[in-house]
């Protein structure tokens, strides 16, 4: 067990408060403090204290934040599930998402490979998103 001072770590706190916490959350909190020097560092360093509305990546690269634990978790959550729906599909209605939404393909362009006519393509598609949204509503 360790003693911190939630002071430190939460601005809305405003006079000293000790608790104790296991070893585990007191690493939690160590490693936040750390991401958070980090990044007031970035800050600095790139003397990002104004907006960098130029939209050429630069704001994202300097003042990105990484992911908590839980976003990750969530985010990988989210894509298993995906791609278990996705399974699910016939294999070319399957193909014909993965090729449109992971390979940025157009339906005009799947259409000309496959040698289908577009509206075919489209309609395929369609109706694999709506298989997708049945499958997901049903996990959750």
């Amino acid at each position: 067990m360790k003693t911190i001072n939630l002071k430190n770590y939460y601005d809305h706190i405003g006079i000293d408060t000790y608790i104790d916490v296991p070893d585990e959350v007191f690493n939690i909190f160590e490693e936040y403090r750390k991401a958070e020097q980090a990044y007031q560092s970035r800050i600095r360093y790139h003397k990002a204290y104004y907006s960098l509305d130029r939209g050429d990546g630069i704001e994202h690269s300097a003042l990105f934040v990484s992911l908590s634990p839980d976003e990750i978790y969530e985010r990988k959550l989210t894509s298993e599930q995906l791609h278990a729906a996705i399974a699910t599909l016939p294999d070319k209605q399957a193909k014909r998402i993965y090729a449109h939404f992971f390979m940025n393909m157009s339906k005009a362009a799947i259409a000309k490979v496959e040698g289908v006519n577009k509206s075919q393509v489209t309609r395929s598609i369609n109706r694999g998103l709506a298989q997708i949204e049945k499958f997901l509503k049903n996990i959750f």
